[in-house]
């Protein structure tokens, strides 16, 4: 079954909270129920189904945010928090 569409903030309002150097800031929710990124005080959230084992909830945020970017996958990178709930990812320049 496929998943459901996803309703994302606009792509430039989600980079217009990264720094001068492409990183974003990012809070994730592990297990979440549903999928989602929301910008709540000026802070991405991103909430995925996928659970923290073996770097899979980490995938999954990569993967929604490049969604979310209208990017592929390989222009992001994780900079730090791979077993965080905090993480910091930079947008290669394309």
């Amino acid at each position: 079954m496929a998943r459901p569409r996803i309703e994302f903030p606009p792509a430039a309002a989600i980079r217009a909270l990264g720094d001068g150097d492409g990183r974003l800031a990012v809070r994730v929710t592990p297990g979440a129920r549903e999928e989602a990124i929301t910008i709540v005080d000026g802070r991405i959230l991103v909430k995925v189904r996928a659970k923290p084992d073996d770097g899979k909830a980490t995938a999954a945020v990569l993967e929604l945010l490049a969604e979310a970017l209208g990017i592929g996958i390989s222009r992001l990178e994780l900079l730090r928090g791979a077993t965080s709930r905090e993480k910091l990812i930079r947008i290669s320049p394309g």
